[in-house]
Parts: structure tokens; sequence; C-alpha cells
């Protein structure tokens, strides 16, 4: 007897958590109490100050979107940040992205390097995850996934601001492209070098190195009897300080040299006066370069102590895109967030708009050229044209 009404107790409890667990799905299943963010960039190396710039901008706006009452759907939610380190390394890039997907991250703020954000885009498409990327090798949204979204403006774009202003603005005949191997740099060297030849410029000097190199001594000699007078380069800025000091060594000092935004860091200051001139592109505008790009600098230079090192307001901008696609779908299901990502034109507190077309191209990506003068990088001109 009390074995039968046991039974009938066990069921009737059964029963009653099968209902309530119903309930609960029905309730909240597209909108959990916890949304997860991923940020996959290189948080050690030589691009780890880059990497950590990101992703402190996306910190720093989920703080301030959880502090001002983040909700979805009528629902309180917590944004929760879960960041990888992906080394700038393609196998390990896809190694992390593959444990963002286990950790049931709903879109992803990564990667830095082009070479990495096209090796783990299948990784987050398989899975439906919008990937935010500021990588700007063309073939990452070329690649036929709709998952994959661009900060900035692409390489397309930046190789003809390269070639474009040095045909026009530095007012030589004889031009070097060199480039670091990477997706990133060889594509961008490659543009520019057609971009020079359309202009009627002459590329005397076209190399390929590895973007580990900095023994350049003999590279410096070919320059100088190629009489080389410009030297456009997506070398890394530590390759083009040591390709400065091989060109001081064998006297070809009076060449300009134009680099990508991998030279655009305060470590070039260090090639100052070195030679006639030094210039960057590229397609990651200064924060302060924006009207409301100083309130963003003084919030994020109190949380960490220190001024972004790159793009930090282009993934802060981007997490409040995020956010208010999340908002839009009304879900944290990631097809339903990359659906209203593809949709959106998502107020930007910084650069003011983020909107992208259908392969996730940034419709108002601009690429500015800095040229290096006392000690800072000071803008020369911007496009969103070229």
């Amino acid at each position: 007897m009390n074995n039968h009404i046991n039974r009938r107790r066990f069921s009737a409890s059964m029963a009653l958590t099968a209902v309530a667990t119903a309930a609960l799905l029905t309730g909240c299943g597209k909108v959990p109490d916890t949304i997860k963010i991923g940020v996959a960039q290189p948080l050690s190396g030589p691009l780890g100050a880059l990497g950590q710039d990101l992703l402190n901008g996306v910190k720093l706006a989920v703080d301030e979107l959880n502090k001002s009452g983040y909700t979805v759907d009528g629902k309180r939610v917590t944004l929760e940040v879960v960041s990888v380190d992906d080394k700038a390394d393609a196998t390990t890039g896809k190694a992390v992205a593959q444990q963002l997907v286990d950790a049931g991250v709903v879109a992803v703020v990564g990667h830095l390097n082009s070479g990495v954000s096209i090796e783990t885009a299948p990784i987050y498409a398989a899975k439906d995850i919008p990937q935010i990327a500021i990588s700007t090798n063309p073939k990452f949204t070329q690649l036929g996934f709709p998952t994959t979204f661009r900060m900035v403006a692409n390489d397309t774009l930046q190789a003809r601001a390269i070639g474009s202003f040095a045909a026009t603005q530095l007012g030589a005949n004889r031009y070097a492209a060199l480039d670091d191997g990477t997706p990133y740099g060889k594509g961008l060297a490659d543009g520019a070098a057609a971009q020079l030849k359309a202009e009627k410029k002459e590329v005397v000097v076209r190399k390929s190195f590895d973007d580990k190199t900095v023994a350049f001594d003999e590279l410096a000699g070919e320059l100088k009897a190629a009489n080389v007078e410009v030297i456009v380069s997506t070398l890394n800025d530590f390759q083009a300080l040591a390709l400065l000091e091989s060109l001081k060594k064998v006297d070809h000092t009076k060449v300009s040299l134009l680099g990508g935004d991998t030279i655009k860091t305060t470590d070039m200051t260090k090639g100052a006066g070195i030679v006639q001139g030094l210039y960057a592109t590229s397609p990651v505008l200064e924060a302060k370069e924006f009207t409301t790009g100083k309130p963003f600098l003084e919030k994020y230079i109190a949380a960490f102590k220190k001024p972004p090192a790159y793009g930090g307001h282009y993934s802060y901008d981007s997490t409040y895109v995020l956010s208010a696609a999340i908002q839009k779908a009304k879900s944290a299901d990631p097809k339903d967030i990359t659906k209203a990502l593809h949709s959106i034109n998502g107020y930007a507190p910084v650069i003011g708009t983020m909107t992208w077309d259908d392969k996730g191209e940034q419709r108002y990506g601009a690429v500015g050229v800095y040229e290096l003068r006392s000690g800072n990088w000071e803008l020369r001109m911007r496009s969103d044209r070229w």
C-alpha cells in the first residue's frame, strides 16, 4: 500500500517537474539569464597589446551595459565576456574557437589577424555564431558564410589608399613593395603594387618575407642598387625599424616608407629622422578623430590606466551594436542574432554607426593616411572612396 502511494506521489512529482521545465523553456528558451559574448584575440606575444586592447573595448562596453540594466524582450539579462588567447596563430585560433563554441557564446568578437579569422570562420558558421572581426583581408567576407562581419574597411580600399597616396603625394618614380608573407600583408602589398602600376608607377623591387624576419642588410643593398625612392611595406613595426637601420648602414636614407597599420604604433617613433618620411595607412581611425571619441578615451583610461593601443573603440562599438541586435532579435539564438546584425543600422557610441552589407562588409568604412611628425602619427587625409 505504501509502495503504491509512493509510486503515485513520485509519478505526480515527475509530471509537475516536466510541466515546470516546459514552462521555463517556453518562457526563457530564447532569453537566458546570462548571455555569453566570446572574445578571441592574441593576448600574448608581439601582438598581445593590440589583442588586449580589443578585449578591453568589449569589457568596457559590457560593464556599461550591465550597469545600465540591459534587457532583452523585457527580461533583465547579464552579459558575460568569455575571452581566449589565439596567439595570432591559425591552429591555436581554431582550437580556441571551438572552446568558445563549446562554452555557449552567442557571438564572437575576433580575430585580429586575417589568417586566423579566415581559418576560424567555418567553425563559428557551423553553429550560426556571428563573428565580428577587425581583420581586413577581403577573403574573410568572401567565404560565403552569413556569419562574417567586419568592423572596418577592408584591404581592397586600403590597398588603393596606399597606392594612390604613394603615387600622387610622394612624388617618386621608383617603388618597392614588401610584405610579411601573411594573408593580410601579402594581399595588401599585392593590391598596393597593382594600384601603383595603374597610376603608371614602376615597382622595381617586389619581395615577400615571413612575419619574423629582421635581417634586411641584403635587401637594403638591393633597394639602393635599384634606386628605390618609396618603399611600400606591410611589414610589422619591429621589422620596419630593422629595415631602416639597414638602410642607414648602406647610406640609402633619402627614401620614404609607407606602411599599413602594423607600423602605425608608438614603437615606430624610434625610426623618426632616419629616412625622409614615415607614413602609415589604417582603416582603424583613432578615437580622437571622432567627435564622441573624447568621453570614450576618458572612460577607457579610467578603467585600464592607459590609452587604447589600437582598435579598442571599434570593439567597444561592435559590442554596443551586437547588444542592440540581440535586443532586436529578442533572442539569444546565434542564428537570430546573425539575421538581426544583417538588418541593423546600429548606433556606435564612438564612430557613429555600424551597418553591414549582405557579405558582412562595413558600409561606411574609411582609410586614413598618417605621417609621423614630432613623435606622433598625424592624420594627413582620409576617405571612404580612394
